[in-house]
């Protein structure tokens, strides 16, 4: 699993550094599940971001504009609807091989985590073209995904015209 160190290595330092778990738990008792750790410390890390003016990431803290919790209430009743569904290899959720929508691009990809089937499961990462009915599963973490994104390999959601020096990111305001 990539480190955050990997991360901040290629992205940069990060500036949020959240510490308070209150959101996390409000958050996951209200769609019934437990993100997976990664997921979390990049986010705490970074808070709410735009990587390479492409790639949305929201934190959970009910004070910001740009809320994760709020983005995946929406994201969930969007994807649910009988027209979007079918896009889709699983339905969306929170139970075994569900798809947990966490992320999109402005290239018009949703980044979903995919719930793992049994405990000693890994999570893995899930990209769907909204463009086409096209999907692809990448079976790796997160943190592993949102590496390679940075290195700008081909992870569905390319980078390479986005950021040709190297990756950047910026707050959402």
């Amino acid at each position: 699993m990539a480190t955050l160190s990997e991360i901040r290595s290629l992205l940069g330092e990060p500036r949020f550094n959240w510490s308070d778990a209150v959101p996390w738990v409000e958050m996951e008792r209200e769609f019934g599940i437990e993100f997976p750790a990664d997921f979390r410390e990049i986010v705490n890390a970074y808070g709410s971001i735009q990587i390479n003016g492409q790639f949305y990431l929201e934190h959970p803290a009910g004070h910001l504009l740009h809320s994760l919790r709020e983005t995946i209430r929406g994201d969930l009743e969007m994807w649910r609807e009988e027209d979007m569904a079918e896009f889709l290899p699983s339905p969306v959720g929170s139970k075994p091989g569900e798809l947990m929508p966490v992320a999109s691009a402005t290239t018009g990809e949703w980044v979903f985590l995919r719930v793992p089937d049994g405990s000693s499961s890994p999570w893995s990462v899930l990209v769907q073209e909204l463009d086409s009915p096209a999907w692809t599963l990448h079976e790796m973490t997160f943190s592993d995904w949102l590496l390679a994104y940075l290195r700008g390999e081909d992870v569905t959601v390319c980078s390479r015209n986005f950021a040709p020096d190297r990756p950047f990111y910026e707050p959402l305001s």
